[in-house]
């Protein structure tokens, strides 16, 4: 579709507005915020029929939620993931491999969360898919994607990790680039995953930190304002934008739907789909550390899951109430809605120091 509007705009002046990322980019949100708006109570009403008892609640979770939330279907992704992939087909360009890439691994990891999903419907039970099976697929996705980022770049720029705060060094990994990479994506995609488990808790923060990606991207893929920022320029990237931007209208779109009581969950099918975008994205533009900053919640929410488990298997004692940290507040008496908003304004903060790198050179 975009490689039309391009031609057309050749022989039609106003046309050439299809060519800036700006226009496209908010273009691309529209989309996909209208396409969930417009097509998200039939998919809800059909995952309902089709769920019966909706997802499965832990019962080793907060017990409030055994009542209150049962029923409630899941793979609620899919409608994020359908308005993105429809918004991306219609604006993004298609040829850039760095879009490719990204779109691979959210596909990837949508299917391995929507198999993930289906297993705890079926079955109900909140047990899914074989954790190790599911982490190898992970890795051989993002494997595989990483790959392809460090040959579609200059070497050694393209395996080389960049530094927050210092505009002149790179540290070359060359070969552990791609392990490296992996881990960064397969972490993120499972760290979303952890942090939805209360009603609108990851959506928001994705959403936050896809506009600061956006924001990234757009800037170091454009030479100019790269080199005035003193950042390091990565000829391509400025397209993902497009994608952040679809996903910012897809997390509207659903947030409609999940803001509580929520009528739907996003379940992993989306989690993981939006954590391993959001990772790859990071690892495109070389912002890997930065990601630690403005990902800063999700890494909070990760680490209280290993910090737990370490925990109780060494010691036989639990550092929190419960895990993931959500669940630690609502157990000390913080309500749902209290949790959630937050923690979306720590993660607002969080974004605005990730975005300070960009300047502080």
């Amino acid at each position: 579709m975009l490689l039309l509007l391009t031609e057309l705009s050749d022989a039609i002046p106003g046309f050439n507005v299809f060519r800036y990322i700006t226009f496209r980019g908010g273009m691309a949100t529209v989309t996909a915020m209208l396409f969930v708006f417009l097509f998200g109570p039939s998919i809800i009403k059909r995952l309902r029929a089709r769920q019966g008892k909706g997802q499965p609640i832990r019962e080793d979770g907060p017990q409030s939620h055994i009542i209150a939330k049962a029923g409630t279907p899941t793979m609620g992704g899919l409608m994020i993931l359908a308005g993105l992939f429809v918004s991306v087909f219609l604006w993004a360009d298609l040829t850039n491999p760095y879009v490719q890439t990204v779109i691979f691994v959210t596909f990837g990891f949508g299917a391995i969360g929507f198999y993930d999903d289906y297993l705890k419907v079926s079955k109900q039970s909140h047990k899914g898919f074989s954790g190790k099976v599911r982490l190898a697929i992970e890795f051989l996705i993002a494997g595989l994607a990483c790959f392809y980022i460090a040959h579609s770049g200059e070497d050694p720029f393209a395996t080389s990790l960049t530094i927050p705060f210092v505009k002149d060094f790179l540290l070359n990994l060359g070969y552990f680039f791609i392990p490296f990479a992996a881990f960064v994506i397969v972490g993120t995609g499972n760290a979303v995953n952890l942090t939805d488990g209360l009603d609108g808790l990851a959506i928001v923060p994705v959403m936050i930190a896809m506009g600061s990606f956006g924001f990234i991207a757009y800037l170091s893929g454009n030479a100019i304002f790269a080199d005035y920022l003193q950042i390091h320029n990565v000829a391509g990237t400025g397209e993902l934008a497009i994608i952040c931007g679809a996903i910012i209208g897809a997390g509207l779109g659903f947030l409609w739907f999940n803001a509580p009581p929520a009528a739907i969950f996003m379940g992993d099918t989306g989690s993981l789909g939006l954590g391993g975008a959001l990772g790859t994205i990071a690892v495109a533009t070389k912002h890997e550390i930065v990601l630690v900053i403005i990902g800063g919640l999700f890494v909070l929410e990760a680490l209280s899951v290993i910090i737990q488990v370490f925990s109780y298997k060494t010691t036989g004692k639990r550092v929190f109430r419960m895990a993931p940290i959500h669940h630690h507040f609502e157990q000390k008496g913080w309500t749902e809605p209290q949790v959630v908003i937050r923690f979306w304004i720590i993660a607002f903060i969080l974004a605005l120091i990730g975005l300070t790198t960009l300047k502080l050179r």
